[in-house]
């Protein structure tokens, strides 16, 4: 059975944000085949796909390799994130259907009861479903793709450090679903910008290692796009 080349793009994908690849490692299909169990066809088409998401860049003489993000290009992602959380918030005001109203309340109700009681090792993923699930509302294709993006290059790139108030965190969400619910598309907006602004200041860039602080190599290739 052929392996779609999206399942590869997702493992190779998965292993450069977990950082089993480092920032500058080589990518041989030859080896990357072998690692996921493949023909070279699908990991050349998760290559190119990758490359165009920024998690990969090609150089000369020497491939492709795992890119190497500058400090600059991680706070850019971030501030990114801040413009369009809230805009798929709102949109998803307008759009949001009963079964994602139904999943966005039970994933508040089951964060504010861990927050409560200091469970705090289920909110990460918690949350991290919430803003999916809070995307996905927003019935916009190209919007879902890129905050999706975003997630994994932010992972990628930064320690999130745990909320210092999480009871407050999760009292934010439920006011943004309670917006959603009503169809206020202004309030889900504008609460989303304070929620995003406060969970910004628990990013923390990784080792030097994964995000740089000089300039990238110029990609001779023109491999980046």
């Amino acid at each position: 059975m052929r392996i779609p080349a999206h399942a590869v793009c997702t493992a190779i994908r998965d292993d450069i944000v977990s950082g089993a690849f480092e920032p500058g490692a080589r990518l041989t299909e030859e080896v990357l085949a072998r690692r996921y169990g493949v023909s070279r066809v699908p990991v050349r088409e998760a290559l190119r796909t990758l490359e165009s998401e920024g998690f990969v860049t090609t150089r000369r003489h020497a491939g492709a390799c795992v890119a190497e993000p500058t400090e600059q290009e991680a706070a850019d992602l971030l501030e990114l994130r801040m413009l369009l959380e809230p805009l798929a918030a709102a949109r998803a005001a307008r759009r949001r259907t009963d079964a994602h109203l139904k999943v966005l309340r039970g994933l508040v109700r089951l964060g504010q009861e861990r927050a409560r009681r200091g469970q705090g090792e289920d909110l990460r993923s918690l949350g991290g479903w919430f803003h999916e699930t809070l995307a996905q509302s927003s019935g916009s294709p190209g919007l879902i793709s890129l905050l999706t993006q975003m997630r994994h290059k932010i992972a990628w790139m930064y320690v999130v450090d745990a909320p210092v108030r999480p009871v407050e965190s999760w009292a934010e969400h439920g006011a943004i679903v309670d917006a959603v619910a009503r169809g206020d598309a202004e309030r889900a907006r504008a609460l989303t910008v304070v929620h995003a602004d406060r969970a910004a200041g628990a990013h923390r860039l990784r080792l030097r290692a994964a995000v740089r602080t000089s300039q990238p190599a110029v990609n001779m290739s023109g491999g980046r796009h």
